[in-house]
This record gives structure tokens, sequence and C-alpha cells, in this order.
């Protein structure tokens, strides 16, 4: 009997690489995330994408828009709109603060990364951002590339 490609806990890693280009990451939190069955099993099968994805806070509750997740193979009529919105879990106090955080002007919510814990559930690393100009990110770039040249240059030695 073979086992499935990513049905261990902890094998699901989703990540939002936009966002560390357009963004300077200000705070991190992690989150858990509200699923109906095919969901989660599109999620543990790597079926996911977080591109254009971003997060808001309305009547006290914290929510995820446009978070794609594939429809479930097996799901039959049982299967679950691919783009809808998802609520997170965050204590009153953590959204209380991203909430007056997040209504400075350049200041948003954007979700990082999609993973499976150890305990097999959905969490998703949401960070208060803000937006990057055209030369900070230029900077970004340089600095990442300069980075990865000494570091060739050390491996030399």
């Amino acid at each position: 009997m073979s086992k499935k490609k990513n049905s261990k806990p902890g094998k699901v890693n989703i990540r939002n690489k936009r966002a560390e280009h357009d963004y300077l990451i200000v705070d991190k939190l992690m989150a858990g995330i509200v699923l109906t069955g095919t969901e989660i099993k599109s999620i543990r099968a790597g079926k996911a994408s977080l591109v254009d994805t971003f997060c808001y806070i309305l009547d006290g509750e914290i929510w995820v828009k446009n978070l794609y997740i594939a429809p479930y193979e097996w799901g039959s009529y049982n299967n679950h709109a691919t783009r809808r919105d998802r609520k997170l879990l965050l204590n009153s106090k953590e959204i209380r603060n991203l909430k007056q955080d997040s209504a400075s002007p350049g200041y948003t919510i954007v979700p990082l990364r999609l993973f499976i814990d150890d305990n097999g559930r959905a969490k998703l690393d949401i960070a208060l951002c803000k937006g990057k100009r055209e030369f900070d990110k230029r900077t970004t770039m340089r600095e990442r590339d300069d980075k990865r040249e000494l570091d060739r240059v050390l491996k030399r030695f």
C-alpha cells in the first residue's frame, strides 16, 4: 500500500513570494483558518495558492480574501467554492492591535505562508506590511544579489 505524497503533517508549505518583494514586513502573526472538509484535504495535497490574497477586518473578525484552494478531486457535490472568504482565528487583542495598526495609510495585512502544523491543522502566517516604493524594491534586490555573490565567493575558500 503506497502513501500519499503529503500525507504527513508539516509537509505543506505554500508561500506568497510576491508579498516579500512588494511589502516591507513590520509584524508577523500565526493564525488558524476555518475550513470545510474538502478544503483541508485539498490543502494537504498542496493545491492552494496565495497569489493576490489579502486580509481584512470586519465586525471584530479577521477574514482572508482571494485565497485559492483547488476543488478536491474526490469531493463530488460536497466540493467547496475555490475563492470564498475564509475566517481566520486570532484572539480579540491581536485583532484589535492589527486593526489599529492597519488603519494607518500605506499599511495592509498580507498572508505570507500557508502550512500544516505538527497537529495536522492548517495555519496561515500573516503580516502587517507597508508597501515598498520602486527604489526600495531595487535596493532589496541589490542586497540579495550581493549576499548571494558573497556566499559564492566564501564557498571557494
